[in-house]
């Protein structure tokens, strides 16, 4: 079991990775959800990421979907204290139920904490920056929340360094609640944005980073290497943008640094995040438990300097 972290300036403190809800009632149903959600708990990790919108995409859903299993699993467990959940709010559920104005917060909170059937939020985060609510508005909605017990901790996710630098301003002048948590994209292959816009301004303010697309859809753990590969998934549709000189480069250092530690590619792209002095824990989905194992193992590998360079230099 890996020594846990502190999501930036929280009372939380987590294992260095984290199981990410996109897919419960998505490309997995509730009991194979179950069987996933166990695997990571049984191996000594608690950190759970999900969001009111999963999964609104899939034909027939309607959003809250990852929620209702996630809360129905820790009904069936009995288990809320034992786990660390994270929600957001935010994006658009239907034409009245979108954004961070205040009394939407506070409609869609009550929905999630029903859905999550528990009376309290570990991380509640702004799904994404809402540019038509003042950010006193949204962050005063969120310290009410705090002040009553629905709400442990707050993030931002999808926010630019210089917006989270002006919602924490805010916070501080009016002495209100502050974000101690970013999601950021972030990935071996996605890294120009958060490292030259975000990262200063996280460990400049001791804010937890939980970074989403960690694999990049899949790409990362080394299964696509050509347009004849992406009917492996249901992400593969996606993989073209990644299929160039630098992708294969990065490919090939993955291959290169597996191979020297014995390990797979995805495990050596989850533990180049874990190794970065900013990252708190990388968010990982997984279909299966035997992926959940896998996901698990990466915290155990320690990459040396040389193997991080060669990651770094390839991805440049």
């Amino acid at each position: 079991m890996s020594t846990k972290r502190p999501v930036g300036n929280s009372c939380i403190s987590v294992a260095p990775l984290m199981l990410g809800g996109n897919v419960f009632g998505w490309n997995i149903d509730e009991p194979t959800s179950f069987t996933v959600l166990d695997a990571f708990v049984d191996a000594g990790f608690d950190f759970i990421d999900t969001a009111d919108v999963y999964s609104a995409w899939k034909p027939g859903n309607k959003g809250g979907e990852s929620e209702t299993v996630i809360g129905n699993w820790m009904h069936a467990r009995g288990n809320r204290s034992k786990v660390i959940i994270a929600t957001k709010v935010g994006m658009e559920l239907a034409p009245d139920k979108k954004g961070l104005a205040a009394d939407y917060i506070m409609r869609a909170v009550e929905d999630s904490l029903t859905r999550l059937k528990t009376d309290y939020i570990d991380l509640y985060q702004s799904h994404k920056d809402d540019p038509e609510t003042p950010l006193d508005e949204t962050l005063k909605a969120y310290d009410i929340l705090l002040k009553q017990g629905k709400v442990r901790a707050i993030g931002a996710s999808n926010y630019t360094g210089a917006r989270l630098t002006e919602a924490l301003e805010v916070s501080k002048s009016a002495g209100l609640v502050s974000y101690t948590c970013l999601q950021p994209h972030y990935n071996l292959y996605e890294r120009a944005g958060y490292e030259s816009d975000q990262e200063p301004v996280v460990l400049a303010n001791n804010i937890g980073v939980i970074p989403y697309f960690s694999l990049a859809s899949g790409f990362l753990t080394g299964k696509y290497r050509s347009e004849a590969d992406f009917g492996k998934s249901a992400r593969g549709a996606n993989m073209g943008k990644y299929l160039n000189d630098r992708g294969f480069k990065i490919l090939a250092a993955l291959d290169k640094v597996a191979a020297d530690h014995g390990v797979n590619q995805a495990q050596v792209a989850l533990a180049w995040l874990m190794a970065r002095p900013s990252i708190t824990a990388p968010i990982a989905s997984a279909t299966n438990p035997d992926q959940v194992k896998d996901l698990v193992a990466a915290t155990q590998l320690k990459l040396g300097v040389e193997s991080i360079e060669e990651l770094n230099v390839a991805s440049a």
